[in-house]
């Protein structure tokens, strides 16, 4: 009966705009806040299936108050059962605010904790591919660059400065769960990075940093991409930072044959990670 009890306290109704739901609406909205919380809102079919796959906490599920559900979400329901997880039977209109959505409010909604900045979590294998996003502007921008790394067998992303949010719900739904599976570290600066990369080469690791640039001294596919990699993506706007152009190793150019000068920063990065699959598959290294 005890047992019975303390699990029925982790089920919990929400049906007005009261200070838990208004919580919930901050980490959706809410850069600040979201990262003084600590927890970013996880919704989507793939994304809420690859979070529970993955060693991330998940803090909370927010299920909509329905007479039935899909047996997805009967399912996903039941798994969190008895973890100590906190469950909220939330109002359909609620959960409707949450998806963002006009219609059809979504079944179930995560509450997860964002992993933390370190770069502990980026492994570099000596094939490592890594993406460097300077000041990116787009968050989905961000979350495409994410799911193209990921699905490309890359190792990680690092965002740099002032920069739009990985785990913003705009770049979150870009990545189609990608940000839940590829380690995202955010840092003010430059300069950890650098050290860092100084320490996996100490290791033995030859990490080179390709920076892409329209006016860069090589074509794409003059550059050794084989070698384990930083690819460097500039602000939207401006492009590259001044610390960054001078961190790089290379700087490298896509070639235009039309009358576009560059291409959108998520295309550009993939064009670059898909070059770089490409010299791996025929020198014998494939992706992963």
């Amino acid at each position: 009966m005890a047992s019975q009890n303390r699990r029925a306290e982790r089920v919990q109704v929400v049906t007005t705009r009261n200070a838990t739901f208004q919580h919930w609406q901050t980490l959706i909205g809410n850069r600040t806040k979201r990262n003084r919380a600590g927890e970013m809102i996880v919704q989507g079919v793939r994304p809420i299936g690859l979070t529970l796959q993955s060693e991330l906490e998940v803090r909370a599920v927010l299920v909509t108050q329905r007479k039935t559900r899909s047996q997805w979400a009967a399912d996903t329901v039941a798994q969190l059962a008895g973890t100590g997880v906190v469950q909220y039977l939330v109002a359909e209109e609620l959960m409707l605010e949450l998806g963002e959505k006009d219609e059809d409010a979504p079944e179930v909604l995560l509450v997860v904790a964002i992993p933390d900045d370190d770069l502990a979590r980026i492994s570099t294998p000596q094939d490592a591919l890594l993406v460097a996003l300077d000041r990116p502007a787009s968050p989905g921008n961000i979350g495409s660059i994410i799911r193209t790394l990921d699905a490309l067998g890359g190792h990680g992303v690092l965002v740099t400065g002032h920069a739009a949010d990985p785990y913003d719900p705009k770049a979150l739904r870009a990545s189609t769960g990608s940000t839940i599976m590829t380690p995202t570290v955010r840092l003010p600066t430059v300069k950890p990075i650098l050290s860092w990369v100084d320490d996996v080469r100490a290791r033995g690791v030859d990490l080179q940093v390709v920076g892409t640039d329209e006016t860069g001294t090589h074509d794409v596919w003059d550059v050794d991409l084989v070698r384990p990699t930083i690819v460097v993506t500039g602000n939207e706007h401006s492009g590259m930072s001044a610390a960054w152009r001078d961190a790089c190793d290379v700087l490298a150019r896509i070639p235009m044959a039309g009358h576009a000068s560059s291409l959108n920063a998520a295309n550009a990065t993939a064009v670059v990670l898909y070059e770089a699959v490409r010299q791996r598959a025929a020198a014998g290294s494939p992706p992963g």
